[in-house]
């Protein structure tokens, strides 16, 4: 792998690159740093393209690479320091708890290629679901219906309605969550 030979081409960032650095600059200046209700942070998303419901929080330090690339349903919570990566869209559906610190990561690299170049996947987290704290979802992952996503867990493959993901127990190796069903 030489990373001298990535280029990122191919990927759309879906607007121009004044719309980006726009972007860029309030997220940073304004968006993750002052202390803004959650109906001004909403608003700023909406302003730069987000899809977003009614009823929607998001809390502080909360970091949104592309609005343009995020649609959220009603009555949803996004804990501090969340952070949704939608190099590709990231849709949540209505009744979700996004909780602290968890990571929507809809981007990635193929490792074995001689450029590095991206390998990102849209998400979906489907209605009425919990994301614990601290967990993260990786690219391409549908979480279904009702599902739960314990704290610190790693979802890399879709997860069944109604499932529920613990974290694997090592803390030092976490592969894959293990995912379990009632009964």
């Amino acid at each position: 792998m030489d990373l001298s030979k990535f280029t990122g081409t191919g990927y759309s960032k879906g607007r121009s690159k004044l719309v980006c650095a726009l972007w860029l600059a309030v997220s940073s200046s304004i968006f993750q740093r002052w202390w803004l209700p959650s109906r001004a942070r909403v608003s700023i998303l909406r302003m730069f393209g987000a899809q977003i419901g009614e009823q929607v929080l998001v809390r502080h330090r909360v970091r949104v690479h592309w609005p343009w690339k995020l649609s959220i349903g009603d009555d949803v919570w996004i804990g501090e320091g969340s952070w949704i990566l939608n190099l590709e869209q990231v849709s949540v559906g209505s009744n979700v708890c996004i909780s602290q610190n968890v990571v929507l990561c809809a981007g990635s690299h193929k490792f074995r290629s001689s450029d590095f170049r991206f390998d990102n996947g849209p998400i979906v987290v489907e209605e009425n679901s919990w994301l614990a704290f601290g967990c993260l979802i990786l690219r391409g992952v549908t979480v279904g219906a009702g599902s739960l996503v314990g704290a610190s867990a790693v979802v890399a493959r879709d997860l069944k309605p109604g499932s529920r993901v613990a974290a694997a127990e090592s803390t030092v190796t976490i592969a894959v969550a293990k995912e379990t069903r009632p009964g």
